[in-house]
């Protein structure tokens, strides 16, 4: 794990910054597998922690102590998994339709948990619409039929999100995917925006504006809130989130919504931005151009704005204009095939880890910038992506997967649980600052129901 974090501290120009103290074991059990799930997920938190000390040190002087509990990070990747509503029932998080399928020469995974990924998914394979185990049995020999190439091309053609399970090799071969550092920072602007007076934690005042949705920038994001940030996210009115996420995706920030596609909608972003110490977009690259929010154009109308950009393909290689979430990745990414237990059909990590590590990374990333602003007054643009930390996964090779020892995750997870309001509880945020835990602002959640201002 340590050097994991060295090559993430790297990345982020943090070289020689010492890392949290770490309690627990190394290898918590409950992330058990046969690829380092456990240590890029440790490394990914460590980084966020190690960053908010040294934005702390550029702000006061005085780097705080840091620390981390590994169990308590296991339980955080999968906090989606643990939320709870007042009677104590978690909200699923795949819908019927978005699932592995075998095809006439392999497997396809699909996602469609959102209509209008449905609508499209059985538009491409000419399926009618009607009760989940009807449309699940019509599909079941549509793709049986299809080598799996096949149905990822049609479905993507028409809107849809499917992918064909590949080995590792077969992934790079296909997407020409390069080499970017896991966490690529490249200078952006210089501008006048000074940060705000220090307070208790080490984002305090920070203004951050978060365009993200689904795990990974709102893992993110809220990871900023615990760390002090005021976060504002923007939706789009016309696509409004599903019922897991308008909870879980929400947590540590303020929520309202924007339609962009109106001149005032986007003055109004235009004017949230003008305040904004950093934007974090989670959209595939140049789909934001239209709204004057690619990082050249925040550096040009908002210098001195932190850009992070999320995408889910990256933003070399073929794949970038594709739509795409965790578990599409994995399986493109040859996770699936690495994760077999039979080597006949596609495994799973025990967490969404390419969705929550990559949430991480977009707060350490942040906050390295933030300090280096701090330092320098210069910003940055700041990207990741899903895919390059499933290379990182992949690049730490393979090993036998541990046991749980009958360890009971769900007791384990409710050592961390905390309450969010309205009787609905998840896990805490990772991580102690000078022995004091952190923990979730803004509670409780409350989805779209913020005006588009800053607090």
């Amino acid at each position: 794990m340590v050097t994991l974090l060295d090559g993430v501290l790297a990345d982020l120009g943090l070289v020689e910054t010492p890392g949290p103290r770490l309690v627990g074991a190394p290898q918590p059990a409950v992330l058990a597998s046969p690829l380092a799930v456990a240590e890029c997920a440790i490394a990914s938190v460590a980084a966020c922690l190690t960053a908010a000390a040294d934005l702390a040190s550029a702000r006061t002087g005085r780097r705080p102590d840091i620390a981390l509990d590994t169990a308590h990070v296991a339980a955080a990747m999968r906090s989606e998994v643990w939320l709870r509503d007042a009677d104590g029932r978690g909200i699923d998080g795949f819908a019927p339709l978005s699932r592995l399928w075998r095809a006439a020469d392999g497997w396809v995974r699909t996602h469609a948990n959102y209509p209008w990924h449905r609508t499209a998914l059985l538009a491409a394979l000419g399926v009618p619409d009607g009760r989940d185990a009807d449309v699940q049995a019509q599909l079941v020999d549509v793709i049986a039929a299809l080598p799996a190439l096949e149905v990822e091309r049609v479905v993507y053609a028409a809107g849809g999100l499917a992918v064909a399970a590949r080995t590792q090799a077969q992934w790079q071969a296909d997407s020409s995917a390069g080499t970017t550092p896991l966490v690529n920072v490249v200078p952006l602007s210089r501008g006048s925006l000074p940060l705000a007076e220090p307070g208790p934690l080490p984002a305090s005042g920070v203004k951050v504006l978060d365009l993200t949705r689904v795990i990974a920038g709102p893992v993110g994001t809220r990871m900023l809130g615990a760390l002090g940030a005021d976060v504002l996210r923007v939706d789009d009115p016309r696509r409004p989130e599903l019922a897991l996420h308008a909870v879980d995706g929400v947590i540590g920030k303020a929520s309202t919504s924007l339609d962009a596609s109106t001149a005032n909608g986007r003055q109004s972003l235009h004017r949230l931005l003008d305040q904004a110490d950093v934007l974090v977009t989670g959209y595939r690259p140049g789909a934001l151009r239209r709204l004057g929010l690619d990082p050249d154009q925040v550096a040009d109308q908002h210098p001195g704005t932190i850009v992070v950009t999320l995408s889910a393909w990256d933003t070399a290689g073929t794949w970038v204009t594709r739509r795409g979430f965790d578990s599409l990745v994995q399986i493109a990414t040859g996770i699936g095939w690495a994760t077999s237990t039979d080597g006949i059909q596609p495994g799973a990590l025990p967490c969404q880890l390419l969705d929550h590590a990559t949430g991480y990374l977009i707060a350490a990333g942040a906050l390295a910038a933030l300090g280096r602003r701090a330092r320098t007054g210069e910003a940055t643009h700041v990207s990741v992506s899903l895919a390059r930390t499933a290379r990182w996964l992949l690049d730490q090779g393979s090993m036998p997967a541990r046991q749980s020892a009958g360890e009971d995750p769900k007791r384990q997870a409710d050592t961390y649980r905390t309450a969010l309001g309205n009787g609905w509880s998840t896990i805490s945020p990772p991580g102690q600052l000078d022995g004091s835990p952190l923990s979730w602002p803004h509670l409780p959640p409350a989805y779209a129901q913020a005006s588009p201002y800053w607090s």
